[in-house]
């Protein structure tokens, strides 16, 4: 798996202070209208996917530097500057692409990060944002959004064979996603913002556990001490949703 441990500004980090709007729960309103699901409870639209991935875009950016660090540590040392890339190219393609749906604007960024990122963070970040947009197609509610994160966790799970404990973007996805379905009921920002905490909460408690998986599990113990990156890079993902929530 493509993770990477964190570094300075980077949720949980050991060396400096997380950035803000991992684990606040408080954000700044988007200005996106927000979709009525079929439950009558806000869902998701074509212009709060747009928001969310813009915001996951310039977070990316404001952190590749401490991605990169956190990677070079126990990984190949190109995270940061892999998603980065990733999501410039979202950022291009979705300013070139009209969609009416979030589902639409979801699988653009999935195909997109699929085929500009390197290494194995391109399928693994493509498939959750494919297979959220994919359950989105039909359907803007939260609860349907929750169903989305849940197919993404499993075809990452399919793709990199890591489980909680691996210390991989599984041990902050998985919280997430659970976090995120328990909350559904009480509306999308609810929601959003119990999966940001539980992000931010996995990828700390990557810390202090050995790899079992990808490139860092090659140090063995030496491993040990270093945040995963790309459990640092998925709960950046969803403080990102939080705050455009």
């Amino acid at each position: 798996m493509d993770a990477a441990p964190a570094s300075g500004g980077v949720p949980g980090g050991d060396a400096t202070p997380a950035p803000d709007g991992l684990t606040s729960g408080a954000a700044p309103p988007s200005g996106s209208d927000v979709a009525p699901s079929s439950g009558g409870a806000p869902g998701v639209d074509a212009a709060l996917a747009r928001a969310w991935v813009a915001a996951v875009a310039a977070s990316v950016t404001a952190h590749a530097a401490e991605l990169t660090d956190l990677d070079a540590a126990i990984g190949d040392g190109d995270h940061g500057v892999n998603l980065r890339r990733g999501f410039d190219a979202v950022v291009a393609a979705l300013a070139a692409f009209e969609a009416d749906t979030a589902g639409a604007v979801l699988t653009k960024t999935g195909t997109t990060l699929v085929s500009k990122v390197g290494g194995a963070s391109g399928p693994l970040y493509g498939s959750l944002f494919r297979a959220l947009g994919k359950t989105l197609s039909d359907d803007s509610s939260v609860t349907a959004f929750g169903a989305g994160l849940r197919a993404g966790l499993d075809a990452i799970v399919r793709l990199g064979k890591a489980e909680p404990g691996d210390k991989t973007m599984v041990d902050a996805l998985t919280p997430a996603v659970a976090a995120f379905e328990a909350a559904t009921s009480s509306g999308l920002v609810a929601a959003a913002t119990a999966a940001a905490t539980a992000a931010a909460d996995g990828a700390a408690a990557t810390t202090p556990l050995q790899a079992r998986k990808g490139r860092a599990s090659y140090l063995g113990e030496r491993s040990v001490g270093h945040q995963d990156p790309g459990a640092t890079s998925t709960a950046l993902i969803f403080a990102a949703l939080a705050d455009v929530t």
